[in-house]
């Protein structure tokens, strides 16, 4: 293989985005997206899940789904914050660290569930070591389903947030 046969090869999927979808078809956050100006800052934390979605999440802030683009981008710090993107079913270990990283983001703030695990437990429903769903430590203001989602599900679901 050449050089330029591979270059074109690299170049030929380009940027992979679905349309925008109109704001009535996303889910309403209870935060309207006006509050954010345009760019959320999202703090993620894995509550116990496979690591599906951890992989998925690196996916669509990749090159290829550039999230980032639509003005979502992660943050080390709970503190610089807008939003919490919380990933799998919270597990006992995991219940007052999530609560705490919740409490130490500034206001407004959002909760995304991202995944099946998060909305309803998924395959760990009933699990020695699980606290319930996301949604039953703390209010959760988005859902993205699918296990693990697709980084195009959750990309649409950052551009309800940041309205672009």
């Amino acid at each position: 293989m050449s050089f330029w046969s591979g270059a074109r090869t690299i170049l030929r999927p380009g940027r992979v985005t679905e349309t925008a979808r109109r704001r009535s078809d996303l889910e309403q956050a209870r935060v309207p997206a006006s509050t954010l100006r345009g760019s959320v800052q999202l703090r993620h934390v894995d509550a116990g899940s496979c690591n599906g979605c951890e992989m998925e999440v690196v996916s669509a802030f990749g090159p290829v789904y550039d999230a980032e683009r639509f003005g979502a981008r992660l943050v080390a710090s709970p503190r610089h914050a807008d939003a919490l993107l919380v990933s799998g079913p919270v597990t006992r270990n995991m219940a007052r660290p999530l609560a705490k990283t919740f409490d130490a983001m500034p206001e407004p703030r959002l909760v995304v569930a991202l995944g099946d695990c998060a909305r309803d437990c998924g395959v760990f429903h009933g699990g020695y070591g699980v606290e319930g769903a996301v949604g039953d430590v703390l209010a959760v203001d988005v859902h993205v389903a699918g296990c693990p989602p697709s980084p195009g599900a959750i990309v649409d679901a950052l551009r309800g947030l940041t309205g672009r």
